[in-house]
């Protein structure tokens, strides 16, 4: 007999009965969640059509969680939207550890010490996605709005993170995320980033280069939970003109010394106290 077609227009879906150490439903769930929140709002059909579910059971997904407050129905525009709790789940995040505000007058000094724009960023899987950010008032400087993300192998903040996580973890989060080319600069090879980590480890502090983008440079030092784990990083940004030879090593004792005194607060340790 022969397999019927699937519906035009939709993509295939990526949950499959055999997907080990998953539960399925939860998986569509926050597959749904997912792509509402970042859609704003969508219909049925197209939130269906998004996530490659059959339109009954996303909206059975949709009920259940309307019946706990992560999603609304807007009857007037028969759409949905994201709901009240969800918000309160993803605030806290931040509120977790108070990371932002006990960061935040740290930053602040780090900006005037150096005059550059020091950042604020937590890893996700291969990335950092940046939640604070103090601005320099040079004319020209480096911005990223919170929830901006980048590649670690790609960013001073992640290239610190990298250089104090396990190597086996390091090459599973390279290995399924690659190691993307975004300058001529970027580090693409195992053996150069690896080497660069060492350095990164043995001085306390990382370089980006115009590693992730043109005539731009960043310094970053990992930020550390009780248990010694990286939980952040915090960095400085701007053009790569003010990253000058004989600035450098004054810049990334600051940062160290900046996320050093974050991890502090944050009642965390670094790894050599931890153990």
């Amino acid at each position: 007999m022969q397999a019927p077609k699937r519906q035009r227009g939709r993509p295939k879906s990526q949950f499959t009965e055999s997907s080990a150490g998953t539960l399925q439903s939860l998986d569509r769930a926050l597959s749904v969640l997912v792509a509402l929140s970042r859609a704003g709002r969508m219909t049925l059909s197209d939130l269906a059509l998004a996530v490659g579910v059959p339109t009954a059971t996303t909206h059975r997904i949709l009920m259940t969680l309307q019946k706990h407050d992560f999603v609304a129905f807007d009857e007037d525009r028969q759409d949905w939207l994201i709901g009240i709790e969800a918000f309160r789940t993803g605030a806290a995040f931040l509120k977790r550890s108070n990371l932002v505000e006990i960061g935040r007058p740290v930053m602040q000094l780090l900006m005037e010490e150096t005059g550059e724009t020091a950042n604020l960023a937590v890893p996700q899987k291969a990335e950092v996605v940046f939640v604070g950010q103090i601005e320099t008032l040079n004319p020209i400087r480096a911005f990223f709005p919170p929830g901006t993300r980048t590649a670690m192998h790609a960013s001073g903040t992640g290239k610190a993170i990298l250089a104090d996580l396990p190597e086996d973890k390091v090459k599973r989060l390279l290995s399924a995320a690659g190691l993307e080319r975004f300058t001529a600069n970027t580090r693409t090879t195992p053996a150069d980033l690896f080497a660069d980590l060492a350095r990164t480890r043995a001085r306390g502090w990382s370089f980006d280069r115009e590693e992730r983008y043109e005539s731009m440079s960043c310094i970053g030092a990992t930020i550390f939970d009780e248990m010694g784990n990286p939980c952040a990083g915090v960095s400085i940004s701007g053009p790569s003109i003010r990253f000058d030879e004989d600035r450098i090593a004054a810049f990334g004792t600051a940062v160290k010394n900046a996320a050093d005194e974050i991890t502090r607060r944050l009642g965390g340790l670094p790894p050599e106290r931890a153990r």
